[in-house]
């Protein structure tokens, strides 16, 4: 019985599986910790000046690009299959587009979130 389990060892260790960890080398780990503190700096170095509308895109493409750094290196899925990166990737640049799409028309309902005054009542004699 031994035999056997050991032979299914030697077989398992034979195709290269390591279970579920996916080792990475600290550079790259480092690598996307740096580019994730760039980008937030970024974030708030872009906070300090009105652009508008460019201002929901930029704030969502810079935070869409972090959230993508994180999935893809502290989550593993660089080493899922392709497809469902994609689709995983692709799901997640849909809501930022939504998102976006959904402050930038609510910027324009500025006069019902805050009337304006009404004008004074006209007085009788």
């Amino acid at each position: 019985m031994s035999t056997t389990s050991h032979a299914a060892g030697s077989e398992h260790d034979s195709q290269g599986h390591h279970g579920f960890s996916h080792p990475m080398p600290v550079w790259q780990l480092l690598a996307v910790f740096a580019a994730l503190i760039v980008l937030t700096a970024l974030t708030v170095f872009q906070s300090k000046f009105d652009l508008g509308n460019l201002e929901v895109w930029l704030s969502l493409f810079i935070a869409t690009v972090k959230a993508s750094l994180v999935i893809l290196f502290f989550m593993h899925m660089i080493h899922d299959k392709p497809l469902n990166v994609i689709v995983f990737m692709g799901s997640f640049i849909f809501v930022a587009l939504f998102l976006g799409f959904v402050l930038m028309d609510a910027h324009g309902y500025k006069d019902v979130v805050e009337p304006q005054e009404a004008p004074p009542a006209a007085t009788t004699p």
